[in-house]
């Protein structure tokens, strides 16, 4: 690694990354219009989803510059340089593959490995991970995070797994620096995107966002 690269300037701001994982990529254009006219500004395309690298490369040339689109479930060195040659900014997974994190630290990429253990999340970060996501989130909660924040407090975490609207306030709370929502914000969304669930599905993102900022509000 020469030098770490930053945070998504769209995550960090919001504080919220979507993550589209669907069956194939027909609707996730559609959703992603949705999510960004919600405010929702940072989106995963997962690779798991057919056609998602021709999904995530339509979605950024559609909507450009203020919307960061990155690839999801990246797991070996091959995705990962197919998903940058699609144009992906950002590169997730769910384990820790130190070479592919290195890659990424050393073409500037943010790269958020998955981790559990102290000891992985501490790997994916001297590896140059920009942040590390604590996945599955949700079997241990806020109380796992808060845990592993205690020795690791220089360590950013983004709680992915298991993570709804009404949760993300509480791991915000506990002290991730970012937490990513997937069926949960997309309902379904991405496999019917009639213009009533899309429209839903941006008014899921402000109250995502809304509860986002109160949480930030508090004393």
């Amino acid at each position: 690694m020469t030098e770490r690269p930053a945070l998504t300037p769209q995550l960090g701001r919001t504080r919220v990354m979507a993550i589209l994982r669907s069956a194939d990529a027909a609707g996730l254009p559609a959703v992603a219009r949705a999510l960004a006219a919600g405010g929702v500004t940072c989106l995963e395309i997962t690779l798991t989803t057919a056609g998602a690298l021709d999904a995530l490369a339509a979605v950024r040339s559609e909507l450009g510059p203020a919307v960061a689109v990155g690839a999801g479930t990246v797991i070996t060195g091959d995705q990962a340089r197919d998903a940058l040659a699609a144009g992906a900014e950002f590169l997730v997974a769910p384990v820790v593959d130190t070479d592919v994190v290195r890659d990424a630290a050393n073409r500037d990429v943010p790269c958020y490995p998955g981790a559990w253990t102290p000891t992985e999340v501490s790997q994916a970060w001297r590896a140059g991970a920009a942040a590390v996501k604590l996945f599955p989130a949700s079997t241990g909660g806020p109380a796992h995070l808060r845990q592993l924040r205690a020795p690791l407090p220089d360590i950013p975490l983004v709680a992915v797994g298991g993570v709804g609207i009404d949760e993300a306030r509480d791991y915000l709370g506990a002290g991730a620096c970012a937490v990513g929502i997937g069926s949960p914000l997309l309902r379904g969304a991405d496999r019917d995107p009639t213009a009533q669930a899309l429209d839903a599905l941006t008014t899921r993102a402000r109250t995502l966002l809304d509860a986002v900022r109160a949480g930030e509000a508090r004393p």
